[in-house]
């Protein structure tokens, strides 16, 4: 697992400190205790930066740690919508919530998260709560720029 894998896929700048202690995790993988302690320091350093959520729920689904991911993803959706200011309750959300099409903003995460979390319950043997999640990102994301239906296919099959 690299740290590109960890902060830099979703295209947001992480703060040199951050990156680099993702990069110690990225490092570590394989002991599993350093690298969650690692990420979770990052996170606590920072907050706001988004990468770190992203590096820590990415960080317990590949390590089958799916529960522990659900939780990561709800927290990353709360920190996203405070940054893009918007409702972090994705049943509230609706196309005029916020510009859904900006890629570089908060809102791009949400939506790749809101992905993210839809997998996440398609693995844990909820799909009512997946396909929900996946259409509210049809309608958020019509485009499809995060790629849901990945998911949407998956979840079909």
């Amino acid at each position: 697992m690299s740290a590109d894998a960890f902060s830099l896929a979703i295209g947001f700048a992480t703060p040199p400190v951050i990156e680099e202690t993702l990069r110690r995790a990225a490092a570590c993988y394989a002991d599993t205790e350093s690298a969650e302690f690692l990420i979770w320091t990052a996170l606590k350093a920072d907050p706001e930066c988004l990468g770190s959520y992203f590096s820590l729920y990415k960080f317990y689904f590949y390590k089958r740690m799916l529960n522990e991911a659900e939780e990561v993803a709800l927290l990353a959706l709360d920190a996203a919508a405070k940054q893009g200011g918007f409702s972090p309750d994705w049943t509230r959300l609706d196309a005029g919530s916020a510009d859904w099409r900006r890629v570089d903003a908060p809102q791009h995460f949400y939506l790749f998260t809101l992905k993210a979390l839809a997998f996440m319950r398609l693995r844990l043997g909820r799909p009512a709560e997946s396909h929900a999640l996946l259409d509210k990102l049809q309608e958020l994301d019509p485009h499809d720029s995060v790629g849901a239906s990945v998911i949407r296919e998956l979840a079909a099959a």
